[in-house]
């Protein structure tokens, strides 16, 4: 077996295991504990079973959109550092979760209550949110440059982020107070996800992007020596950066609608693996997707357990964690 694919079964089975692990685990921790063979006991009422609604309303719906948006966050966050060439860059570089976020935050105050399939009209409103943010980005880097400028469409990425960052503001600032108080923590990044529609409704895109991730390693490799290096050995470097922009974009438009923006999830990974096992993205993209799943399940943990029986916004977890990394970092790029 090569060397590539034997590191990569290996730390695939490792960090699976780990992410797996967690998985399991979590549902089981909380204030109230649960009896997990009652849980799953069939013959007692589901009405009268405590510890199986605890397990299936309350936990699991958690844990399953803590994997999928931590998985997410950090294979999109991979992804955009390859694309832009900086190690800084994260999935919310461009501007999509602005987008998202203001969508929420546009549904949120103007009240609307509409679900359909058991998708609230929030999750709805970021999910068109962030779509709307990567086509107006986009259109905005073809128009400025023919063919795909990564400079240019960085550029237009920050312009979009401040402008709709402003937007949200102003909304915040003329809603009502109990409005705000909810905006803000869904701001600050919240997985207290009401059943299994969310998931189901970001699901779709989060595959997607995961079926162009698969394509990806082998030219985002060549794409790190340069444009010029990765065109003279064949790679389409247009098409490429296309797909990596979309399908990145995608992923964490579909993860900010399911979570809010929960941040530093795309910074603090993709350097952690790379620090475990190189920089080869054959390797890094799967590992950081499996790590960053166990990561924000865990800190979704520690977010339900600080402060019990009241429930902190994931978000202020990874903030908290990834402010003295990112603080690292900067001093070992420097």
């Amino acid at each position: 077996m090569p060397d590539v694919r034997r590191r990569l079964v290996g730390w695939t089975v490792l960090l699976g295991s780990v992410a797996l692990a967690a998985a399991v685990g979590a549902p089981l921790i909380g204030s109230t504990r649960i009896n997990l063979a009652r849980a799953f006991d069939t013959a007692l009422p589901y009405a009268d079973n405590v510890d199986a609604q605890i397990f299936f309303i309350a936990r699991l719906p958690r844990v399953l959109a803590a994997a999928l948006v931590g998985a997410s966050l950090a294979a999109a966050g991979v992804v955009f550092q390859a694309l832009l060439r900086n190690p800084l860059a994260t999935p919310f570089t461009l501007g999509v979760s602005a987008g998202a976020a203001l969508g929420a935050i546009l549904a949120i105050s103007l009240k609307l209550q509409l679900t359909l399939w058991g998708v609230s009209a929030v999750t709805g409103a970021s999910l068109a949110g962030s779509l709307g943010a990567v086509a107006i980005v986009y259109a905005l880097a073809r128009a400025r440059h023919r063919g795909f400028s990564t400079n240019v469409l960085l550029l237009a990425g920050v312009t979009l982020n401040s402008f709709f960052s402003a937007l949200i503001l102003f909304v915040q600032y003329i809603a009502d107070p109990a409005e705000t108080v909810q905006t803000l923590r869904w701001l600050m990044g919240d997985l207290g996800v009401a059943g299994y529609g969310p998931i189901l409704a970001a699901l779709p895109l989060t595959l997607a992007a995961f079926v162009a991730f698969a394509w990806l390693p082998r030219a985002m490799n060549l794409l790190s020596l340069g444009a010029d290096a990765a065109a003279s050995r064949g790679v389409n470097v247009v098409r490429t950066q296309q797909v990596a922009f979309f399908s990145a974009s995608l992923v964490t438009g579909a993860a900010v609608s399911l979570g809010g923006p929960i941040g530093f999830i795309g910074i603090i990974v993709p350097h952690l693996v790379r620090l475990m096992v190189g920089a080869d993205h054959r390797i890094v993209l799967p590992a950081a997707a499996l790590l960053g799943a166990a990561f924000l399940i865990v800190c979704d943990v520690l977010a339900r357990l600080v402060m019990a029986p009241v429930e902190l916004p994931v978000g202020i977890i990874t903030a908290i964690i990834g402010g003295p990394f990112f603080l690292w970092l900067l001093v070992r790029q420097r």
